[in-house]
């Protein structure tokens, strides 16, 4: 029984055969993780819902985070993002500091990003898993020939707003079609980084005015 699921909108975009070989070659190595009794985050039915959330031709922003949250229960699927009932994680909370700042708007009680997904936002990680306790530990599992191919196609796309924090992220710089999309890029929003530059980058006010001059909806980055 397959552990993966992967939505019908990303397989075309993507590549039938691509996404194929890829989760079979992926599964191999979680099913094999489970075996030897390795927890991994977060659930199979949350490693792809930033896809699921969002279809490839609508997508008009990506953030691109480096690999879910490896505390129990933190990890939901979407970059930077925890449930509603969890305690909202350091670099959230920063993020939460620069958009009152930036957009003057009142700091969330919760840490769930869902709302921005809803609004075309993908809330992208590197890495799509990670062990328990053990940062950055899926980096080498293969995730990134997924995920490049997701930005690497985006970027062919066009018209889209690449959000790069932090040098991880900046790594994917070169995938990206510099003439026909928009890149924003500064530090991550660690408390060990967020002073070099993410606080008062005003990225989520230039994204809206970006968006709007193309004549797109801007984002309501207040969630609800």
């Amino acid at each position: 029984m397959s552990i993966l699921s992967f939505p019908d909108a990303w397989l075309e975009p993507l590549g039938k055969g691509f996404c194929s070989k890829f989760l079979s070659d992926m599964e191999s190595k979680l099913i094999q993780n489970q075996e030897e009794k390795v927890t991994i985050f977060p659930p199979n039915n949350f490693i792809f819902r930033a896809l699921n959330l969002v279809s490839f031709k609508d997508v008009k922003v990506l953030i691109l985070g480096q690999d879910p949250y490896h505390g129990f229960g933190q990890a939901n699927g979407l970059s930077f993002s925890v449930n509603q009932e969890i305690p909202i994680p350091p670099s959230l909370k920063n993020i939460f500091v620069e958009l009152k700042n930036d957009l003057n708007i009142p700091i969330s009680s919760h840490g769930d990003l869902t709302y921005w997904a809803q609004q075309k936002v993908l809330l992208l990680n590197s890495s799509l898993t990670v062990e328990m306790g053990k940062p950055n530990s899926h980096s080498k599992l293969g995730w990134d020939k997924l995920t490049d191919k997701i930005i690497n196609q985006l970027s062919r796309r066009g018209d889209m707003i690449f959000v790069l924090w932090g040098k991880s992220a900046q790594k994917k710089y070169t995938l990206i079609d510099k003439k026909n999309n928009e890149i924003l890029e500064t530090s991550h929003p660690s408390p060990f980084s967020a002073n070099r530059g993410f606080f008062g980058c005003k990225h989520f006010s230039k994204i809206n005015n970006i968006l709007k001059r193309e004549g797109a909806d801007e984002i309501d980055w207040q969630l609800k």
